[in-house]
């Protein structure tokens, strides 16, 4: 799907020109890969890794144009079952034209950010400090999806949440590198100026790129190394609740099976003591009922 934006008042909007300044690509066909080669002189390879949601972040430097590829949090769904994931986007800046290629049909010019914008360099920019928020924002549901999850673990003997809480551990894995991925293209940005020619205001956001960038990496590495330490407790708390069950179970067994033998004992058919005695059955019901009382005095005594 292709669009075309035009910058209004500072404002990314919609544009109907054949041959507008911004252009947006999601998710292209065959055909449109094609003419951006050909009209654009794109890499084809660096125009396939804006598609593929494994290329690590990287910058290029080719003869009319900056290419970066970078990565951001893709949009969660329900089909997902916890695992976040991780896509790639293509930025190519021309000195005239900034062209989007990206895999997913998602709004990119939403939020504060893009309401003021002098020039493409700086919306080059935003749209790299952009996904910086997307991926704080992706941080704390996680934080929120493992609490939750968490008290479910300690309530539940079912092994689902046990399951979500690993997927959401290999979704920070993907994050934490995602994030310092991009860290890396950030610094060359910053030391590659000379061939891009960035305004003092763009080197000023781009600083800010970078330390924000920075403080999402340590977040992500903090989450991460904090439920990758909790696992082993959360399956020992497993373990325990399992134990507890079944001892429970088995005191509750003792409890019936003790007055059963009893009874079984004096059901035979054959001679047995008490037979002729006028109180019988209540005697034996006495030597089915005291095993029954002293185990219950033992599992309060022991606090079984």
């Amino acid at each position: 799907m292709h669009k075309g934006y035009s910058l209004v008042d500072g404002k990314p909007a919609e544009s109907a020109e054949a041959d507008s300044p911004i252009e947006l690509y999601s998710n292209p066909t065959p055909e449109e890969k094609a003419a951006l080669v050909s009209r654009y002189g794109l890499d084809e390879h660096t125009l396939n890794s804006a598609l593929d949601p494994d290329e690590p972040a990287r910058l290029e430097f080719e003869q009319d144009h900056v290419a970066v590829i970078f990565n951001r949090p893709k949009n969660y769904s329900a089909k997902d079952h916890f695992l976040f994931k991780v896509s790639s986007v293509g930025l190519f800046l021309f000195k005239t034209k900034l062209v989007i290629v990206m895999s997913d049909d998602i709004p990119m010019f939403t939020g504060k950010m893009f309401r003021k914008s002098s020039n493409l360099q700086e919306l080059f920019l935003k749209q790299i400090y952009a996904s910086i928020y997307h991926f704080l924002e992706h941080l704390r549901v996680i934080n929120m999806i493992s609490d939750e999850l968490e008290t479910q673990i300690n309530i539940s003997m079912e092994n689902k949440s046990l399951l979500n809480l690993f997927s959401l551990e290999k979704s920070l894995v993907y994050y934490v590198n995602a994030i310092n991925s991009n860290g890396i293209v950030f610094e060359k940005l910053r030391s590659s100026n000379a061939k891009i020619g960035f305004s003092q205001e763009c080197m000023e956001l781009l600083e800010d790129i970078i330390i924000e960038n920075q403080q999402c990496a340590k977040q992500a590495e903090i989450y991460a190394n904090i439920l990758t330490g909790l696992m082993d407790a959360r399956a020992s708390i497993v373990n325990n609740n399992l134990n507890l069950l079944m001892k429970t179970l088995t005191i509750i067994t003792l409890l019936i099976m003790v007055p059963t033998l009893v009874v079984s004992i004096f059901s035979m058919n054959v001679q047995i003591p008490l037979q002729g005695h006028p109180y019988a059955f209540w005697i034996i019901l006495m030597f089915a009922i005291a095993p029954v009382l002293v185990i219950m005095l033992l599992w309060r005594k022991k606090r079984w």
